[in-house]
């Protein structure tokens, strides 16, 4: 069997800890820009011609959900052209590919966890864009996975709880949104589900058995506001300024492009078919927490446009 693994988007926050997750598992070779270009079908192709690889780890994306607005082309192509093709080189070698998707293919109304047989309406491009990878992955017809994703954070890259954390630095009162609910997710669990499920993948018989789509996710849920409140009390207070963390609805944070209100993710399918339940949000935030305070890292973003889940 192929052991190579190519992990696509390694500068993005699951991919950053994918590479340290999957290493044991096999070879892994892991690019972002510029050695792949996701805009362009070519180089897409000619990186996985190269690599040969027995498993391809698609975990990059056009992320920048209000960006997407003014850019739907570019997040098309990256979002949901680009999966398409890997998927299409993947079917040709018989390889497996494994793509991460959002929680934003929903339009949140319902109200309680989204299965995946719920069908999507995105509310906004990068949704929409997504929704497309996800469709064009499943035409394709070959062996897949595709995880679809919520509220990923880490101790590193872009995200709430570093921005959060900064803010509550220089800032007395914080206002964030009340309204939308989820179930903020660490990359690293993400990364450690997916070396698992990889696992029991390998040790079938036949690997297109497991192809579809699941939903992974923490446990639990909670507002980003709760979120927020939660990061903040768990800073000691010698190292913020924050002393109060306000509420407001979403109508009071003006955005290019519309939240779902309800994110989250119902993960009994995960669970049923690969035996894997992550640790609940607030489980994970103190781990997390304890490696930002000691990595070396912590200082460190990928860049806006790059690749990055």
């Amino acid at each position: 069997m192929n052991q190579t693994i190519l992990i696509v988007g390694k500068t993005g926050q699951v991919g950053w800890e994918l590479c340290r997750e999957l290493s044991p598992l096999g070879r892994v070779l892991a690019v972002d820009y510029p050695e792949i270009d996701l805009a362009n079908a070519d180089s897409i192709r000619a990186v996985v011609r190269d690599a040969n690889p027995g498993v391809i780890v698609n975990a990059a994306a056009y992320t920048a959900v209000d960006k997407a607005e003014a850019e739907p082309e570019t997040a098309m192509k990256i979002n949901g052209l680009a999966p398409g093709i890997m998927a299409e080189e993947a079917r040709k070698t018989g390889s497996l590919l494994v793509h991460y998707s959002t929680d934003y293919v929903y339009d949140g109304i319902k109200s309680g966890p989204y299965v995946e047989e719920d069908v999507p309406n995105p509310l906004n491009t990068y949704g929409r864009t997504k929704l497309a990878g996800d469709q064009a992955v499943q035409a394709v017809g070959g062996a897949f996975l595709v995880f679809r994703l919520c509220w990923i954070y880490g101790a590193r890259g872009h995200n709430f709880l570093r921005t959060i954390m900064r803010l509550a630095r220089e800032q007395e009162v914080l206002r964030v949104v009340s309204d939308q609910v989820g179930a903020p997710t660490w990359c690293r669990n993400v990364a450690t589900a997916t070396a698992l499920a990889l696992q029991r993948v390998r040790a079938a018989s036949d690997s297109g058995a497991f192809s579809g789509v699941y939903h992974l996710a923490s446990s639990g849920r909670t507002s980003w506001h709760g979120f927020a409140s939660a990061i903040v009390n768990s800073m000691p207070e010698t190292e913020r300024k924050c002393r109060e963390v306000v509420p407001i609805p979403s109508s009071a944070y003006p955005a290019a492009a519309l939240r779902p209100r309800n994110s989250a993710l119902e993960c009994a399918k995960l669970r049923r078919v690969f035996g894997l339940v992550l640790p609940s949000w607030e489980e994970a935030l103190p781990m997390v927490l304890e490696e930002k305070a000691g990595s070396r890292f912590s200082k460190s973003a990928p860049p806006e446009q790059g690749c990055s889940c």
